[in-house]
């Protein structure tokens, strides 16, 4: 019987190493896409030059401004993003029909007994994949190889960017035993303080300590810290784990109320949600809004829509009937995001509908996503967007 072998696949700074690699004369620069250079929204990747600032995704764009007032901000691109995704995801199942995709720029691979398929060995195969990937897409992957799920994606975090980690049968104690605890998943401040204060510093340690007393001070989570610190995961890689649900959302550098600017907000969140939902082949039945105040208070509402769609002035009505119920005395906002979920496939969510409006501006979107796509997002604007 072969022994297991788990592959992850993390892309490095996957959007802003696409637009380094489209534009060259980014590269080498502060790549920042989200957020505008006047410091509004938020940041959805920075490229490694931009890190060394101190940038991150999720980071309020103020912040990174004033981390790297140098940096080159972008919008993000999603159609752009989502095809490079799709080239990556033809990859990786060139050589294993067990891909789990976790995100666009991640994944797990089952690479069990494929060194029999593709006459090499399983680290070897793993070394093709990444070499592919430079090769074809023009772009790096950091990439881990282990018997497990959790042990691959534990490698691939290792060595960034464009690294790869083998930890092989033999070695797992070796690879975990130095790590500090933290690097577990699940340790998060309150578990590490309670591990700390009881002596416990290194993966190594935590090993040492018997199951029982570790559920008796921590409970489930103990049982759950006892088989990771022996390095022990029995999750399967899941093929074609379809999306659950796709969002957008804006951070404000200063609280608003100002009504059109917010419902023009929402109209551009749903714009975008709506092309991701057609650029993945998909329909929505159900929107969710979701809303920050300035006291950092957050709601979510959410409306079930007659019949799925992903037509944005669907969503948009949706989203601005929420939003005038959710804030009925339009107190000021810090946030504000639009959501869809109860996904269906658009094969799925056509069948019964006839030609109507609905289906009508869908093709009209669809065919504008495809001029958008070969001349940029701006060559159409919405009216209300170019205000």
């Amino acid at each position: 019987m072969s022994l297991r072998w788990i592959m992850h696949v993390d892309m490095d700074a996957f959007y802003a190493s696409i637009e380094q690699r489209d534009r060259p004369e980014l590269r080498g620069k502060p790549v920042i896409v989200g957020g505008t250079p006047e410091g509004r929204g938020v940041v959805s990747a920075a490229s490694y030059e931009a890190r060394t600032f101190g940038v991150h995704s999720a980071m309020p764009a103020i912040q990174a401004v004033r981390l790297c007032p140098g940096g080159v901000f972008l919008p993000v691109d999603m159609p752009k993003y989502s095809q490079v995704s799709r080239e990556l995801m033809s990859i990786l199942h060139s050589y294993s029909p067990l891909v789990e995709k976790l995100s666009v720029d991640e994944a797990f691979l089952d690479l069990t007994g494929t060194e029999r398929v593709h006459n090499m060995t399983v680290e070897q195969v793993g070394w093709h994949i990444k070499n592919r990937i430079c090769d074809e897409l023009h772009l790096t992957a950091s990439a881990g190889l282990a018997p497990n799920m959790f042990l691959a994606k534990l490698a691939s975090e290792m060595r960034k960017p464009d690294g790869y980690v083998v930890v092989r049968h033999d070695s797992v104690s070796q690879f975990l035993n130095p790590l500090q605890i933290e690097a577990l998943w699940g340790v998060g401040k309150a578990t590490s303080k309670k591990l700390r204060e009881m002596g416990v510093t290194t993966v190594g340690m935590l090993a040492q300590i018997p199951e029982e007393t570790l559920t008796g001070k921590f409970g489930e989570v103990g049982r759950h810290l006892h088989q990771l610190s022996r390095g022990m995961d029995d999750r399967e890689v899941v093929p074609h784990s379809e999306a659950k649900s796709i969002s957008a959302e804006r951070t404000f550098g200063q609280d608003t109320n100002d009504w059109d600017f917010l419902e023009t907000t929402l109209l551009h969140l749903s714009e975008e949600v709506a092309r991701r939902l057609r650029d993945e082949g998909f329909h929505c039945k159900t929107v969710v809004l979701k809303m920050r105040f300035g006291d950092f208070k957050t709601i979510t509402r959410n409306r079930t829509l007659p019949k799925p769609t992903c037509v944005t002035h669907t969503i948009f009505h949706a989203a601005r009937e929420l939003f005038a119920l959710g804030n009925p005395n339009r107190r000021k906002m810090r946030l504000i995001g639009v959501g869809v979920v109860n996904l269906v496939k658009r094969q799925e969510a056509q069948l019964g509908l006839f030609d109507d409006a609905e289906t009508k501006m869908e093709k009209v979107e669809t065919a504008l996503d495809a001029v958008r796509k070969k001349f940029g997002d701006k060559a159409i604007r919405r009216g209300r967007l170019m205000q």
